[in-house]
């Protein structure tokens, strides 16, 4: 680590400046995904299922709603709302509304994940870039420099390609892994929302018939 920090001091420094500035848009798009998945889009979709199929088969729709609305910024309360709001009216209205704010919600949720995979391969290119360029360097010196200055331009030139390359996999790397969980649980929350809206579906249509 203590040849990074030198690396900041060094000829060639505009790259790990530029890798920098992709680790800290990674860290804050990490930050800010990790506490919306993890914390305000996710929810105990089993138990929260449960006490809505309760509740429906209980035909108590008011007490289901009121359920979702404790939860509003949750992501499958969200879908089951708008499903929950439709319970008197026919199969077609009740999956209409639960497609629309799927269509609403799905968005939201894998907002700016993807992100993290293209800044993550940003930062991988800009340490081949500083790699190319302190190559270039290195063999300029052996053809253009003094000979007392070749030794000296040589190492600088070298150190600039192996000080980015290193650098930009240190960003890469988390930020890959970070991609990797954050998409993981998207995808927790997609299927969710996938399989309790049929669910709920399925509830409501055969509340509908048996009332008939």
């Amino acid at each position: 680590m203590n040849e990074i920090a030198n690396a900041f001091r060094g000829d060639g420094v505009i790259w790990m400046y530029l890798i920098l500035a992709t680790s800290i848009f990674a860290i804050g798009i990490t930050i800010e995904r990790f506490i919306f998945l993890f914390f305000k889009y996710n929810i105990n979709a089993q138990a929260f299922m449960a006490q809505i199929q309760k509740l429906v088969m209980a035909d108590n729709i008011d007490r289901a709603i009121k359920l979702c609305n404790a939860a509003p910024s949750r992501a499958l309360p969200r879908v089951i709302k708008a499903g929950l709001t439709r319970a008197d009216k026919g199969e077609t209205e009740i999956q209409n509304a639960i497609e629309e704010i799927t269509l609403e919600v799905v968005p939201i949720v894998q907002k700016r994940t993807p992100t993290l995979a293209a800044i993550a391969n940003v930062a991988t290119l800009l340490g081949l870039l500083g790699t190319v360029i302190g190559l270039i360097d290195a063999f300029r010196a052996l053809e253009q420099a003094d000979p007392s200055q070749q030794q000296a331009m040589l190492a600088a030139g070298i150190a600039l390609a192996m000080n980015t390359t290193a650098f930009g996999l240190i960003v890469a790397i988390p930020t890959l892994v970070a991609h990797l969980i954050l998409t993981g649980m998207t995808k927790k929350i997609l299927d969710e929302i996938d399989l309790h809206s049929v669910k709920l579906e399925n509830m409501l249509v055969t509340r509908g018939k048996g009332a008939q």
